[in-house]
């Protein structure tokens, strides 16, 4: 690349997927010092939190990536989350297209591509009208971006109707997984929604016109599904990962580090589930009574959800204790704690946790790999029961909760998981030997995931391939 070479990137405006983008940015520049980034930020109406983390990111960062707001859109919220995302994405165009005209006629820098998040496929448009390469950026794993591809040639070429797999008994064969994945329970939400599953797949059939796609991944994890991408007709694929943000947060007003420094090693079990994970009020109360009935000490990240059947992210309770089974918080003080956000990378860094009750999302799978902690799998929404059967079934990464709950985003659950069944799954994540198996497992793969990022390593050298066809693909344009 010249002196002055710059990528664009369109990352998607939900948490999970801006900072591994925004992470993803830092490596490039740190690993090239040719290149520079321009990340366009879109002003999310559900997540007032997006803008105040770029900027905190932004402060911190070289002046080699800077970011340029999009005009705040307002789109109509009357629809299915995903079609109102996908009314979203169209709505940013015109503001995609007046920032890379900015870069294309200042004559400072080299325009070398798009960088577009997995959901913002239709930027790939404005790339194809500037004639510059497009690439896709896939911030969750190698398998669920193989399943896309999969479903989408099933869909075109057999012309099956994937919705009529909600409620059946069907399993997929596909070339990912060992295991055949039974479609009604593990498939994404999306899919089996008609109207979801057309832009959803949508976006996967966009994929195969790209120059090549990054994944946040790494080989040594999903060696089967890596190497199954260009049977199913991926481009050039680019496993990158793991990318997280794991700079440890100080421990300075984070009282609950304290209390963790006070407990036995791998002894706590830690609750949390996403930057969208909440429960109702029934539901509480009974992983209230799970965690007192198993005697565990517990690390518990409890969250409002948001009003019914509204749209938007949990938040803090003024006083837990009033959706928490009477006496629940006297009658534990001595082996738990209670909290609303918590500093996730920082708690399960600490050597206290020995297991993780996650919703399965897949910033946070990587970050309990790369600190070598067991998952309990409880996923809510999109493709969470997907990363679960993985995880459980395929890697024997997790031990099962209830993999195959699901909670939607507006109208919450129908069902609730007993207490019970969430007891019986924390102990398996924290007794006996097959957690210590698991234990033993995670810590090996979590030694893996480091050395696939260090010089040399798979990740390393998959980044200098992607800075090397960047590179020929412009030369050759």
């Amino acid at each position: 690349m010249s002196a002055t070479s710059e990528l664009v990137f369109v990352p998607f405006p939900a948490l999970g997927h801006l900072v591994s983008m925004l992470e993803m940015a830092k490596l490039l520049i740190d690993r090239d010092n040719r290149l520079s980034v321009m990340v366009l930020v879109m002003k999310s109406p559900l997540d007032s939190e997006i803008e105040s983390r770029v900027e905190s990111f932004a402060a911190l960062v070289a002046s080699r990536i800077r970011f340029i707001f999009l005009p705040r859109q307002n789109p109509s919220l009357e629809a299915s989350p995903f079609a109102i995302l996908s009314q979203f994405m169209e709505s940013h165009k015109a503001g995609v297209r007046d920032a890379i005209a900015s870069v294309s006629t200042c004559g400072s820098s080299r325009l070398e591509g798009l960088v577009v998040d997995m959901f913002c496929t239709s930027m790939i448009d404005v790339a194809i009208e500037f004639s510059i390469p497009s690439y896709v950026f896939i911030p969750s794993g190698g398998a669920l971006l193989g399943l896309m591809l999969y479903l989408q040639s099933l869909q075109e070429e057999k012309h099956m109707d994937l919705t009529r797999l909600k409620g059946s008994d069907a399993e997929l064969d596909f070339p990912c997984f060992a295991n055949p994945l039974p479609a009604a329970k593990f498939l994404p939400s999306e899919v089996l929604i008609k109207e979801d599953c057309r832009i959803f797949l949508g976006h996967a059939q966009r994929f195969r016109e790209t120059k090549g796609i990054l994944v946040n991944t790494f080989t040594e994890l999903e060696p089967r599904a890596v190497e199954a991408l260009a049977g199913l007709g991926a481009p050039a694929v680019y496993p990158v990962g793991p990318i997280l943000n794991i700079k440890v947060e100080s421990k300075k007003g984070f009282e609950i580090l304290d209390w963790l420094d006070q407990q036995s090693n791998a002894s706590v079990v830690f609750l949390c589930f996403g930057s969208f994970g909440s429960f109702d009020q029934d539901q509480v109360k009974e992983i209230a009574r799970a965690l007192e009935q198993s005697g565990c000490h517990f690390l518990w990240s409890l969250r409002r959800p948001p009003a019914k059947g509204k749209l938007g992210a949990p938040c803090d309770y003024a006083d837990p204790a009033g959706v928490l089974p009477e006496g629940f918080i006297d009658r534990t003080a001595g082996v738990g704690r209670v909290i609303g956000w918590a500093p996730q990378v920082a708690v399960l860094a600490h050597q206290a946790i020995g297991g993780f009750v996650s919703h399965c999302g897949w910033n946070s799978t990587l970050e309990s790999i790369w600190f070598g902690v067991p998952i309990a799998a409880w996923p809510q929404y999109a493709e969470q029961q997907f990363n679960a059967f993985q995880l459980v079934v395929e890697l024997g990464l997790a031990a099962e909760i209830k993999m195959d709950y699901r909670r939607d985003l507006i109208k919450g659950s129908d069902s609730i998981v007993t207490a019970d069944e969430i007891e019986g799954g924390i102990r398996k994540l924290m007794e006996g030997e097959e957690a210590e198996e698991r234990r033993k497992k995670a810590k090996e793969v979590s030694e893996k995931s480091r050395k696939a990022l260090m010089e040399g390593g798979s990740s390393y050298l998959s980044l200098g391939r992607f800075i090397e066809d960047v590179r020929s693909q412009r030369a050759s344009s």
